[in-house]
């Protein structure tokens, strides 16, 4: 074979392999979510979600969790994952992060009219206004239902937590939010109501002492991102998957129930305008 022969055939193979090798790099499809409840029950919520997508898609997909709400987002931001579950707080943060490149692609049917509880175990404490004074705790700072949103509502209803309230405790999750009002160690919290509702339907919290005083009017929410680099047939072949989840099949029903959901719609950035503007307003963002 002559040298100019060889050459050619080496330029093929290494043409071969650049083709070869992104193609090979996204078999796997890595998945994450802000921490907002134990590292077991995301761990729980998620497996059957990951088979399912995996069953999709055609291809490996891993569950990667992470320390804490910032780290989903910049995992996310940094491509360091594929596809990350967000509140609507961590979305906003994602999307300024990225210069606009973190593309929300579905939420629950729910997530357009999410609400928040506040909880207590103190009986004279009926309205937000019987908050002055007392040690109060919010979830991640980072929360959407579990922080942005309730301050926003103590905002709007003239009670600057960081003035009034005598401590503000950051508990990280929503059901360690629970678990400090219901030991005593604060008289209320702010928690997002779905996992309120889980809790309560777990028999996980005793209602006759821990009761909810106040729900906040409804907000936009969750909702699954990616990247906007990530290959548009990859793009539109996960939205169809969480698309097609059907709770009147068995697999259907367990990943739903799981995610908490009835079924997930389309989303887009215009949905989360108003958490921006709550987050600005509180001086968050």
């Amino acid at each position: 074979m002559s040298r100019l022969a060889r050459l050619f055939r080496l330029g093929l193979g290494t043409l071969a392999l650049a083709l070869v090798l992104p193609s090979q790099a996204q078999q796997v499809l890595r998945v994450t979510a802000i921490p907002d409840e134990s590292p077991t029950e995301l761990a729980r919520k998620a497996a059957p979600l990951v088979h399912y997508l995996e069953q999709q898609l055609g291809m490996k997909v891993e569950w990667t969790p992470v320390t804490d709400y910032a780290a989903a987002v910049e995992t996310l931001v940094n491509r360091k994952i594929d596809l990350a579950w967000f509140g609507g707080f961590t979305f906003v943060q994602a999307y300024a992060r990225s210069g606009g490149k973190v593309i929300p692609i579905v939420q629950r049917e729910e997530d357009a009219k999410f609400r928040s509880v506040f909880i207590t175990t103190d009986p004279s404490i009926r309205t937000l206004a019987d908050l002055k004074g007392k040690d109060v705790a919010f979830g991640s700072q980072s929360s959407t239902s579990g922080h942005l949103m309730p301050r926003n509502a103590l905002l709007q209803a003239g009670i600057d937590p960081d003035k009034d309230f005598r401590r503000v405790a950051y508990s990280g999750a929503h059901d360690a939010t629970v678990a400090a009002v219901a030991s005593g160690k604060v008289q209320a919290g702010a928690l997002n109501i779905s996992v309120w509702e889980k809790l309560v339907a777990e028999k996980k919290v005793d209602t006759t002492k821990v009761t909810v005083f106040y729900t906040t009017p409804p907000f936009y929410d969750y909702n699954w991102s990616v990247h906007a680099d990530m290959p548009a047939a990859l793009r539109e072949k996960l939205t169809q998957a969480f698309l097609s989840l059907d709770a009147s099949t068995p697999q259907g029903k367990e990943v739903l129930e799981l995610q908490r959901a009835t079924r997930f719609v389309p989303t887009k950035v215009d949905n989360y305008k108003g958490i921006e503007a709550a987050a600005k307003s509180a001086g968050l963002l």
